[in-house]
């Protein structure tokens, strides 16, 4: 696989593992309430839900870490494109219903990467 591509594809994979640690394990800490610009109160009655939410955040970034260290390549790249192009839809999502910043942190990082992918295929 492609260096630039390699660390793109971490880059995207690192994020989502930093996205799963604050919504599963520091949902109700400050930095938390503050990066997603939300009450304690708010935080507490959805934190059930954001645990739920980072979990997946989780499982995109293990199928990108899967994907740069698949031994097989072209394999490997394909694994990559189907798992930024769920990052890709989930920042489009959120950028909707939540905030236009999402698109912004989430999906033009990805966006890079899924076009990387996509050359080096």
């Amino acid at each position: 696989m492609p260096i630039l591509t390699t660390i793109f594809i971490v880059i995207v994979a690192l994020m989502h593992f930093y996205i799963m640690y604050f919504e599963m394990f520091a949902f109700t800490k400050p930095r938390t309430l503050k990066t997603f610009n939300i009450t304690k109160e708010k935080a507490e009655n959805a934190k059930e839900l954001a645990a739920n939410q980072g979990l997946y955040n989780g499982f995109l970034a293990a199928g990108l870490v899967w994907s740069v260290l698949y031994p097989d390549t072209q394999i490997g790249l394909q694994i990559a494109l189907f798992f930024l192009s769920c990052v890709v839809i989930a920042a489009l999502y959120g950028a909707a219903t939540v905030s236009k910043r999402i698109f912004f942190a989430q999906g033009i990082p990805a966006i890079i990467a899924l076009i990387l992918t996509i050359i080096s295929i």
